[in-house]
């Protein structure tokens, strides 16, 4: 181990101060030194290392005066340490997933206090890699990214667990039914994440067979998922317990899921080549197309879908059992089109492109509804409706959220500048005046909109 020690020399026409620089250097640990902190009242600094031992050092000479006891101590590496505010107790944090408080004795001997055991699955991902002791809160940090937070004064307290995502959120799904509301998050590693209006963190969902995520829905019931893959999952759901996932192969890697919200048995699948109609798990057709499908929605009553393709079209069929027939082209997109959806009146229905244009449609006429919507600088990734459906959002990889409202100029927007670094995937109102975001920084963020 190195010790540095820097004494700065400045000197003004009042007062010199003389600087010196010294290195005094220890290879006490046989392993790696993970972790390094002096007290707050600056008698000693403790290192923490690989080799599973914690040494402590007077904080003036360098000396070696103590060490963690072996009684009680870590059966891993150790990563981390804290101190506590009066130097007189310390937390560590260490690979075999517990969390320790030492007693630092007169004689600088750290003393086994107590193990605070955190909440996990007990894999690779609860092992501890950071702590903090801040005031009456200790917090530990996983590898998985979980925070828990112990009180100091009543470490017996069941902690406080919260988490979040690690990787680019694709998708926002909202539960309107629930009481407070929740939104399930998922992002492309098979994460998913519940969150509670008004509470935040409401826990991590864990499916029994944890693949990654393309595309997502759900209802309060069921979740239905896609990976990179020809298969779609039907997972079960009730509460926060994911049961026995049924797949079946669509005959191609979807780019929409989309259920019926008024009979959720009922999904549509689009793939690049085709529209796949299941109840529940089981394929009832499959019809191919002789275009390049990117996007697609239904109508809440499963009779009628609008399919988008590379050619910037919009394709209207209707739904019949298990016939699917194409009724009305659209044409206005100058790209191909990235995300549609029903109004929740079922009365419009938006679309938006690559080329950055969002357009608002009267679903009974075919007319345009909200035009000149232009006002992203780059691809448009998804929409979304406020409940009354007064209201629509679009999220762009240019990083901002733009709201507008159906029954002003496009011109009249409210826009989220800098919603998200590297991009906006996923986008839902909670209620007609909030909004909620996600996106490529693995952040979720609500917003109020206010009306000029």
């Amino acid at each position: 181990m190195h010790h540095l020690v820097t004494l700065l020399t400045y000197g003004t026409s009042c007062n010199i101060f003389h600087i010196s620089l010294f290195t005094l250097n220890f290879r006490d640990h046989s392993n790696f030194v993970n972790c390094i902190r002096y007290s707050p009242d600056g008698s000693k600094f403790i290192t923490v290392s690989s080799d599973k031992k914690g040494l402590i050092y007077d904080g003036k000479t360098g000396e070696k005066i103590g060490e963690l006891s072996t009684e009680g101590g870590h059966t891993g590496s150790i990563y981390a340490v804290s101190w506590s505010p009066d130097s007189k107790q310390v937390l560590t944090v260490s690979a075999d997933k517990t969390a320790k408080v030492w007693d630092i004795m007169e004689a600088a001997s750290g003393k086994f206090n107590r193990t605070l055991t955190c909440p996990g699955t007990g894999g690779v991902d609860d092992m501890l890699v950071g702590c903090l002791w801040q005031n009456d809160h200790l917090v530990t940090v996983s590898l998985g990214g979980t925070f828990n937070v112990f009180s100091a004064s009543n470490p017996d307290k069941e902690p406080v667990t919260f988490a979040g995502h690690l990787k680019t959120i694709s998708s926002l799904v909202l539960f309107p039914q629930s009481s407070p509301r929740t939104i399930l998050s998922t992002s492309y590693d098979g994460v998913i994440m519940r969150w509670i209006q008004g509470v935040g963190y409401g826990g991590r969902l864990m499916r029994k067979n944890n693949t990654q995520i393309k595309c997502f829905a759900a209802v309060e019931e069921e979740l239905v998922t896609s990976g990179y893959d020809n298969k779609v999952f039907r997972i079960p759901l009730n509460g926060d317990q994911c049961g026995d996932a049924e797949s079946v192969d669509v005959g191609g890697q979807p780019n929409a899921l989309n259920l019926a919200i008024q009979k959720p048995e009922f999904a549509l699948i689009t793939t690049d080549s085709g529209i796949v109609l299941l109840h529940n798990s089981k394929v009832i057709s499959t019809t191919k197309v002789n275009y390049t499908i990117t996007s697609s929605s239904v109508s809440p009553d499963g009779t009628e879908a609008v399919v988008g393709a590379q050619d910037g079209k919009l394709r209207i069929y209707s739904i019949n059992g298990d016939t699917v027939t194409e009724e009305a082209v659209l044409e206005k997109h100058r790209g191909a089109i990235t995300s549609i959806h029903y109004s929740p009146d079922v009365s419009m229905f938006a679309s938006a492109d690559v080329n950055r244009e969002a357009v608002v449609w009267d679903r009974s006429s075919k007319e345009i509804k909200l035009k000149n919507m232009l006002y992203h600088t780059a691809r448009i990734n998804t929409v979304a409706w406020s409940p009354d459906s007064r209201l629509v959002a679009t999220g762009s990889l240019d990083t901002c959220a733009i709201v507008y409202e159906i029954d002003k100029p496009a011109a009249s927007r409210i826009t989220i500048k800098g919603a998200h670094l590297g991009g906006v995937h996923g986008l839902t109102f909670v209620d007609n005046d909030t909004l909620v975001t996600a996106g490529e920084d693995a952040c979720i963020r609500v917003w109020k909109v206010v009306q000029q």
